[in-house]
């Protein structure tokens, strides 16, 4: 894959606008997996260290490319983080993804009072640190960030069982503590945009759970926005639903986001029938069922058989469905990449 840089004095940047455009010409299968996690374990260190320190998160995501040679970075999807610098209480576990311990708000009072985070608060700067090294030290590729979306945020501070019932009753609430949501999110990717990253993946999971029409109001609403102010040339917006099993897929579309990541729910021939040809769709190996339940020779026929259902369109770019878990076996990662291998020495 050529990739087109622009030049700014002692620095490059890619043109990711051109990198997406050299994508979609090319023959090339392109594989963007999202997996931090075995990175972690290569270098000798636990999730818990992972997301409290972005220098060893840096260290993990650095080792996957170094070894495997994936055509980007991606970082540690973890939908906590946004959640603690609000205020939620963080459960940490020494190998697990850290979960929202309890909701923050529950009612109109309580999200008025709500203040939106500097980017100093509680594990927001490790991130940034994570983020500024990998721009730093992975030039010869686009590196993607990472955020949660406003919906999925939502969830976590008001509770997600509750906000999917508050948002038929009391919807002007759900849409009060959106706005907050969105406006720390569109502040935290524009630092990261800042710090020179390509683009960001932004996880908005929870959007799955609901309808087209209430997609398009609890969701999409509020990412367009955002998409609208940092998308561009040097900047590519990645919309990640690992919920959505079809329903919802116009709603992201709605966004404007120049790329639309998918989990194994969905049926991925039936998404590239739905998504214009000029967005990229990235996509969707199971990534505990596959991963790391499947064994090797099963991780490569899986692989095989999804680049061959997909092979006549030059948008797909295969990924994990989600970030794969901690415990991977390396064999696995090995036979996804061997697949993948495989067949651009054959085309």
């Amino acid at each position: 894959m050529k990739y087109y840089c622009i030049n700014y004095g002692d620095s490059t940047k890619i043109n990711i606008n051109e990198w997406v455009e050299s994508t979609l010409d090319s023959n090339k299968k392109l594989a963007i997996p999202i997996m931090t996690h075995p990175g972690i374990d290569f270098i000798g260190k636990k999730t818990i260290d992972a997301v409290t320190d972005g220098e060893v998160q840096f260290q993990a995501i650095k080792a996957i490319q170094d070894i495997y040679y994936p055509d980007a970075a991606t970082m540690i999807m973890d939908l906590t983080v946004e959640a603690e610098a609000f205020g939620c209480t963080i459960n940490f576990a020494y190998n697990e993804i850290p979960t929202v311990a309890e909701r923050l708000v529950s009612d109109r009072e309580s999200i008025e009072k709500l203040r939106i985070p500097t980017l100093k608060t509680a594990r927001l700067p490790e991130y940034l640190k994570a983020v500024k090294l990998a721009v730093e030290n992975i030039t010869d590729k686009p590196v993607f960030a990472g955020c949660i979306g406003p919906f999925s945020l939502a969830g976590r501070l008001f509770d997600l069982s509750e906000i999917m019932t508050t948002l038929y009753i009391e919807p002007d609430i759900v849409k009060l503590l959106l706005k907050r949501c969105s406006a720390f999110l569109l502040k935290y990717v524009h630092e990261m945009k800042n710090l020179g990253a390509n683009g960001i993946i932004m996880a908005e999971p929870a959007a799955g759970l609901l309808s087209k029409e209430m997609c398009d109001e609890f969701s999409s609403f509020y990412i367009k926005p955002i998409v609208d102010k940092v998308q561009d040339d040097n900047f590519l917006f990645i919309l990640h639903n690992c919920g959505n099993t079809g329903k919802v897929t116009e709603s992201m579309i709605f966004t404007g986001a120049g790329g639309l990541h998918f989990g194994n729910k969905i049926d991925m021939i039936e998404v590239l029938k739905e998504v214009p040809p000029g967005i990229l769709v990235m996509g969707n190996l199971d990534p505990v069922g596959v991963f790391k339940m499947g064994k090797p020779e099963e991780v490569f026929n899986a692989t095989i058989e999804l680049l061959h259902q997909t092979s006549r369109y030059r948008n797909f770019v295969i990924s994990s469905g989600c970030d794969t878990p901690p415990g991977v076996p390396t064999e696995n990662i090995e036979a996804f990449f061997k697949a993948v291998n495989s067949l651009n020495l054959i085309d």
